[in-house]
């Protein structure tokens, strides 16, 4: 069995409130348009901040015609969907002799939430407390990439990472080994997660939500807005994107994990800089070649200047040299989906040499000390770029992308 396989990135599918699809979506990102607007899900009346990242143009059933896909969890669908265009943007098709060596690795934080939801509006009111044996399936955190390798009729690996906001890089960086050591020939990896009333009322509580705007690194940042969708990456061997003349958007390089554990929901800076510094050793690249960072940046004060802190120990004075954008201004936090919306800006931003801004960025804070790209997105030639993610609990993943050089 091989253990030196080279991976690369050859689908891209995303459902976002800024489009349906890479190209839209990455039209609206470079833009710097905000997927911002007042939430519609549930009546947030009775909190004071009301607006959040919905994707408010989605419909299950033009991804999917059987309408079992409407018995599904909110970010079932949105996982189904991602699935479906990163295989058609892949232009693969699955063949019968090959269909165990295909799997699916998804990240979440918070599963079905709107599930438990829907429950606790109907029953709960009528007296009724005992949930029925469909929903109860349906809520499980496990049900959404059982429900893609369904339609998709994936019998690989089948394995969702709860890994919080840092659960897209898990991800993506599973895919990688499973390929990389020869165990499987073709990987879905990514994340969903549909907005829900628990996850604005948690963040709520934790006072970590923003009045107006996301600010990623501005001085008079005020928290993270959520968000919700799904991207998804398919990932396969060079040698068969090679030999199937796919498009190829970005080689994986390696990834560098970490738990610090040290704070429920603080980061730690020697954390997130030990991920970091992983990722780079097993790629093996060295500070000077990082051409652009994507950062996890929230908008909340505690994670941006400990992220901002971690990246100038890492890359010291050659930071100055590197730009970095934080895409959550536009998206809002999606929550699992996060690091995998960011992987797909990584690649494109490899493909295309450009990188996308943070908006709403105005003033500049002494304790971010970055090249933060601001309003729109910026030209700028990249081979090697880093994917930054952060999650309660001290998790922390780190993925290194890089332009396919040398085929060889």
């Amino acid at each position: 069995m091989s253990n030196d396989r080279r991976v690369v990135v050859t689908g891209l599918g995303v459902v976002s409130s800024l489009g349906i699809g890479w190209q839209e979506w990455w039209k609206n990102i470079m833009a710097g348009k905000s997927g911002i607007s007042r939430i519609t899900v549930f009546d947030s009346s009775v909190y004071d901040r009301h607006l959040a990242g919905e994707v408010k143009k989605f419909k299950a059933m033009d991804f999917v015609k059987d309408k079992s896909i409407l018995n599904m969890g909110r970010a079932s669908q949105l996982a189904v969907a991602a699935c479906k265009l990163a295989l058609a943007d892949a232009e693969f098709k699955i063949r019968k002799s090959r269909i165990t060596k295909a799997g699916i690795i998804i990240g979440t934080t918070m599963g079905e939430p709107q599930v438990m939801e829907e429950f606790d509006a109907k029953m709960i009111p009528k007296g009724r407390y005992q949930m029925d044996s469909t929903s109860a399936m349906t809520y499980s955190p496990t049900t959404i990439s059982a429900n893609v390798a369904k339609s998709l009729k994936f019998n690989g690996p089948n394995i969702m990472i709860s890994n919080a906001c840092a659960a897209g890089n898990y991800a993506v960086g599973l895919a990688y080994d499973y390929i990389r050591t020869g165990r499987m020939d073709f990987m879905l990896a990514g994340g969903s997660d549909a907005f829900s009333r628990i996850a604005f009322s948690g963040f709520a509580r934790l006072y970590a939500i923003a009045p107006e705007k996301c600010q990623p690194f501005d001085k008079n940042r005020q928290g993270m807005i959520p968000g919700e969708g799904s991207a998804m990456l398919f990932l396969e061997s060079l040698e068969s994107a090679l030999r199937r003349k796919a498009t190829i958007y970005a080689e994986v390089k390696g990834y560098g994990l970490s738990c610090d554990a040290k704070h429920m929901t603080h980061p730690d800076v020697g954390g997130v800089q030990k991920a970091i510094r992983k990722a780079m050793d097993r790629a093996g690249v060295n500070p000077k070649q990082i051409d652009y960072i994507s950062a996890h940046g929230t908008g909340t004060k505690e994670n941006d200047r400990a992220e901002c802190l971690a990246f100038r120990k890492v890359f010291g004075r050659h930071l100055d040299n590197i730009p970095v954008s934080s895409i959550k201004s536009m998206l809002g936090h999606t929550m699992g989906a996060a690091a995998a919306f960011e992987s797909v800006a990584c690649c494109l931003a490899l493909v295309k040499n450009e990188v996308p801004p943070t908006i709403n960025f105005s003033e500049k804070d002494s304790e971010c000390n970055i090249d933060c790209v601001p309003s729109k997105g910026r030209k700028h030639i990249n081979r090697v770029v880093l994917n930054n993610s952060q999650a309660f609990g001290g998790n922390n993943a780190s993925l290194i992308l890089v332009r396919l050089l040398n085929a060889q």
